[in-house]
């Protein structure tokens, strides 16, 4: 008798496992999951995100719902406050200003914040709950610094122009450290010969060095935060009648136009940002989230927790025809 009874409690417990097991592999998707995104403006780099965040919804069952904050932090707020009476389980959000993450989070409540495309103060973040998905900014200045230093590598000294994006932005501060540090970095002597923010706008951009031009000062690179400000830099010296093989101009993002420009030889380098990639990480990280999980085991993490990072790359002459 007890041997039967040790049998049948034996097949229970195999049976069990077996449901707890079919029941974690259920889980593993994000079946019931509602997710909101609150973008602060759409171009076409976050289109590309957003298009890919919801592919991955998509196939992972995942209810994904964006809106666009319209450059409005009034909105961002309003779109945190739906989440909450609609019960959504994450909140994807590309702040409007990082410097609004504080209220961002108390007006979110319990659920969950992945920021994205502006990071926050790292003191904002906390493993699990508020984190930072996209690309370490400062690796693309390196990136381009690295570029200029191995152009002038015979040079002591070089003459440096950058154009920034908005004052205040994680991406424009991200990328002009990265710059500054690589350069310094080199013993060599580098002048900023010109410095300013042309807030991602190519017309200002152009306005700028054109302006520049004006002064007659020596310069031997331009190197700017996105690919946008760099074309506008690239059409000042066509309209000026400048030798583009004598001025690397250096952008960020790597869009259709700016490896175009290189195809043409009229910008140097950029560096590719993959809003695909990021579409998708925020998704998977999300799917985390919303079930008390770190992402710390996830591809490009760091061990605190606080981020994911998808890698930027190097695109030149040599390549920029992988990323047409």
């Amino acid at each position: 008798m007890k041997k039967k009874l040790g049998l049948i409690l034996s097949i229970l417990m195999i049976g069990m496992l077996t449901l707890t097991s079919c029941g974690n592999k259920s889980t593993a998707s994000g079946k019931n999951i509602k997710v909101l995104l609150t973008i602060n403006s759409i171009d076409n780099f976050r289109q590309t995100l957003i298009d890919a965040a919801q592919e991955k919804a998509s196939a992972e069952g995942v209810q994904l719902d964006v809106m666009d904050s319209e450059e409005s932090i009034e909105n961002q707020v309003e779109h945190i406050k739906t989440a909450v009476k609609e019960n959504y389980d994450v909140i994807i959000c590309g702040a409007v200003s990082a410097d609004t993450a504080v209220e961002l989070k108390a007006n979110a409540g319990d659920i969950p914040i992945i920021f994205i495309n502006s990071c926050p103060d790292d003191k904002r973040l906390e493993d699990g709950k508020y984190i930072y998905e996209g690309s370490d900014e400062s690796v693309a200045g390196q990136y381009q610094a690295e570029y200029v230093l191995d152009k002038f590598a015979d040079k002591d000294e070089i003459n440096v122009v950058i154009l920034k994006g908005p004052k205040g932005h994680s991406a424009t501060n991200g990328r002009t450290k990265g710059v500054k540090q690589t350069l310094e970095e080199s013993g060599k002597t580098i002048n900023y010969v010109f410095e300013d923010n042309a807030n991602w706008d190519g017309d200002t951009a152009k306005e700028m060095f054109e302006i520049f031009l004006k002064t007659g000062s020596k310069v031997d690179c331009v190197i700017c935060n996105n690919d946008g400000m760099a074309l506008g830099v690239v059409e000042a010296c066509k309209e000026a009648k400048m030798d583009l093989s004598e001025l690397p101009i250096l952008g960020v993002d790597a869009t259709a136009e700016g490896c175009a420009a290189i195809e043409e030889g009229d910008m140097a380098f950029t560096v590719y940002q993959s809003g695909s990639g990021q579409g998708k990480a925020v998704i998977e990280a999300a799917i985390r989230l919303a079930k008390g999980q770190s992402t710390k085991d996830m591809d490009g993490a760091t061990e605190d927790g606080k981020y994911v990072w998808v890698p930027f790359e190097k695109v030149d002459s040599s390549n920029v025809s992988d990323y047409k």
